[in-house]
């Protein structure tokens, strides 16, 4: 996707053999876990607090397009980048690439809610999450 936001963080993934499914390529859900690792990788990369006892990020919506399928071996890549900055989410795109950005295998993006755990209501965005999506 052309149009995608510079990626505010990169994360290299080797594949591996339990990846694959019967048609010899990645398996789709496979596809959501990657996506996972890098939110969570770059939110720790941050080196402030985005989760507490009291306030947590909640996954509120997916999109996810499969353009190409992910043989094996194959080095990847997920990037991430800002797509909408809110008071209480962040809309993150995401792309998983080949090494080296290409071919694209998919893209999308994600939407993540921050809540307060007790009540369960939308709490304002983490400051460190705010300034590194460029807030």
């Amino acid at each position: 996707m052309s149009d995608a936001p510079a990626p505010l963080y990169r994360l290299p993934i080797e594949l591996r053999w339990r990846d694959l499914d019967a048609f010899n390529h990645v398996n789709n859900a496979n596809f959501m876990t990657y996506l996972e690792e890098a939110r969570i990788r770059w939110f720790d990369s941050l080196g402030e607090e985005w989760v507490t006892e009291r306030t947590a990020p909640l996954l509120a919506a997916v999109q996810m397009n499969y353009r190409l399928p992910i043989p094996y071996p194959a080095s990847i890549e997920v990037e991430l980048g800002c797509g909408r900055l809110g008071t209480t989410s962040v809309t993150l795109s995401h792309r998983i690439v080949g090494a080296g950005g290409s071919p694209l295998y998919a893209d999308g993006h994600v939407v993540m809610v921050w809540i307060d755990r007790a009540s369960g209501r939308p709490t304002p965005l983490p400051d460190a999450v705010r300034r590194a999506a460029g807030g």
